[in-house]
């Protein structure tokens, strides 16, 4: 069973190609974290990501705000961005866990800084900076539903 895929992404363009496709491979209750350094493309890839979902308006960093939310039809995507977390308990503290709820699609950028608290993700993409323009993610399944993406991506 594949669990693992290496891509390599010239420029964003590319990883606005990775998001449409991961789009049309996930559905409601997918959790995927997005972990990397900065400026490594994860929030690029949440935007074009999010978009190819349906969302039609302004898709902001959570940056500062920690969470945003995004409506689709009767479902929601979740996007936290932990990067502030000073302790992995805040994201107890921060009653979180409640939206990871089997229902909306939740998307977590730092979610090592959660850790062990976190539940496991369909999805792990690491994301590495390369050079300017390059990046490189490696895409890694760790449920069924995750595999079944992965699966579909090659």
């Amino acid at each position: 069973m594949l669990n693992e895929l290496s891509i390599t992404l010239n420029n964003e363009t590319n990883t606005n190609e990775l998001a449409i496709k991961i789009a049309s491979k996930i559905d409601y209750g997918t959790l995927l974290y997005l972990s990397g350094d900065l400026g490594s493309g994860k929030t690029s890839f949440a935007r074009g990501l999010i978009h190819a979902l349906g969302f039609d308006g302004k898709v902001k960093s959570p940056s500062y705000s920690l969470v945003e939310q995004y409506s689709l039809n009767i479902h929601r995507v979740n996007h936290f961005d932990l990067y502030r977390f000073k302790a992995p308990e805040e994201w107890l503290e921060s009653g979180f866990n409640e939206f990871i709820d089997g229902k909306d699609i939740n998307l977590i950028e730092w979610p090592e800084k959660a850790y062990p608290y976190l539940p496991t993700p369909d999805l792990l993409m690491n994301w590495q900076y390369m050079d300017s323009n390059k990046r490189k993610v490696s895409i890694t399944a760790s449920t069924d539903r995750g595999n079944e993406c992965i699966k579909e991506l090659i």
